[in-house]
């Protein structure tokens, strides 16, 4: 059956998050548009990582800025930069270092850790969804169909 589905297998180390993400998404949606697994790293009861601190630390990387990643996400400055304490306090190293204003203002950037963190979650996001596909066809004979909203 997994054959059926061809999902292709990939060489993470070198992968961009974005190319990870994006080639599951497509492969995903072909077979399951609705479902999707969600991987949330807990240390006790704190979510060190999770999607929303994932798709933000990406969003920083791209736009270069808390406040810009923010906007893009559709969501407030203080909830980002709250995540951002978050994320940065359950690790060894910062995520996210802050840059001081200037004559170019400040900004934002992953730091290497920040990087590894984010590479390492979007891998494991894919062998995820690459490991319950079956299931969740299945699965999804089960539910309702989802309204849309």
């Amino acid at each position: 059956m997994l054959n059926m589905l061809r999902l292709p297998t990939l060489d993470y180390t070198d992968a961009s998050p974005n190319t990870i993400s994006a080639v599951w998404a497509a492969k995903l949606s072909q077979i399951m548009p609705r479902l999707v697994p969600k991987i949330r790293i807990l240390v006790g009861a704190v979510i060190a990582i999770g999607p929303g601190k994932a798709n933000l630390l990406q969003a920083i990387e791209e736009h270069g800025s808390i406040s810009a990643a923010a906007r893009g996400m559709g969501m407030s400055y203080r909830r980002a930069w709250l995540l951002v304490e978050s994320a940065n306090s359950a690790f060894r190293c910062p995520l996210v270092e802050t840059l001081t204003g200037g004559d170019g203002g400040g900004g934002a950037r992953l730091t290497d850790t920040g990087k590894e963190v984010l590479r390492r979650y979007r891998a494991m996001e894919a062998k995820a969804a690459r490991s319950v596909a079956v299931d969740l066809r299945g699965f999804s004979k089960l539910l309702r169909r989802a309204s849309r909203r």
